[in-house]
């Protein structure tokens, strides 16, 4: 019988409710309606900027699109992941991700995928999944540098960017060697176990096995030749924070490059949206480490 209470120390010495505190982001801000606003009228403002973007079938087993931004010759491609703690957000109101990158050369895909808890998380991951290999398979045929595909994401969106730096699934998907050049993680969910004694789990419903194979700071690979972009707003929680540095500290303990970007004045929804500013300090980390990537014969044309 379990004899637990509801205040029993269930992670780390938190019980449910601190862990619920925690990992509540929509209570971190002052108006969850203002944030969500604001990302949709920035995606509104950078539509209209661009223009219509081609938008695809990226796979087609769940019929999930993505828009693709700024695509021209000899452009790099990054692609970016919706947070919404996997059951809300989307491609449109998202659209804010290409406004700072396609501006300084960069095309920019924007995807969809399947909500929880209509499926569950192996299936999102491998959808996200699909669409960096549609990416590098149908890139070069727009012109795009696909040899490496540029990815990011923010909240759950950063635990999915860590499920790409994961090893094994290029080659199950029929890639050769490691498709991920730059990697930017923002406000990530790198170990899914604290989630599972909090609201989350109301519609993931984790089991422990879905934990030890979707949690990225579990699967941090022994070689890898991604260069990873940590950063966490200081405006958020402590646990946000701490998931942060400690999946950048094993990454870099692996013998990964890192670069930390430090935003002490943002929070856990407006560090995203500073991607749409072509001269912030996200989109200016994202470049240099697409330069870094970079195939030699490339990085000086």
């Amino acid at each position: 019988m379990d004899t637990t209470t509801p205040s029993t120390p269930r992670y780390r010495g938190m019980d449910p409710a601190t862990l619920d505190r925690q990992y509540n982001a929509r209570a971190s801000v002052p108006s969850f309606e203002a944030e969500y606003q604001a990302s949709v009228q920035e995606s509104e403002r950078v539509q209209r900027a661009l223009h219509a973007p081609e938008t695809v079938v990226y796979d087609e087993p769940s019929g999930e699109r993505l828009d693709l931004y700024g695509a021209a010759p000899g452009r790099p491609v990054f692609l970016w992941v919706h947070g919404g703690y996997w059951r809300g957000g989307s491609r449109h109101d998202n659209a804010f991700a290409a406004g700072g990158l396609v501006a300084r050369g960069v095309a920019v895909a924007v995807m969809d995928y399947t909500l929880a808890p209509q499926v569950a998380i192996g299936e999102i991951v491998r959808q996200v999944r699909s669409a960096t290999a549609w990416l590098v398979r149908h890139g070069a045929t727009r012109g795009l540098r696909a040899e490496r595909i540029h990815v990011g994401g923010s909240s759950a969106g950063g635990h999915l960017v860590g499920m790409l730096l994961a090893e094994g699934w290029p080659q199950a998907a029929g890639l050769a060697g490691n498709p991920v050049g730059a990697a930017l993680a923002l406000s990530g969910l790198y170990d899914l176990e604290p989630l599972q004694h909090t609201h989350i789990n109301g519609w993931m419903r984790f089991t422990p096995q879905e934990i030890a194979e979707n949690s990225p700071e579990r699967l941090i690979p022994t070689r890898s030749d991604t260069r990873l972009i940590a950063s966490v707003g200081g405006l958020e929680t402590e646990e946000f924070q701490r998931q942060t540095a400690d999946y950048a500290q094993r990454w870099q303990r692996a013998g990964h490059a890192l670069q930390t970007v430090h935003m002490p004045d943002y929070n856990h929804f407006d560090i995203a949206r500073s991607l749409s500013q072509p001269q912030g300090a996200l989109v200016e980390a994202v470049l240099q480490a697409i330069a870094a990537t970079a195939p030699v014969e490339t990085r000086h044309t």
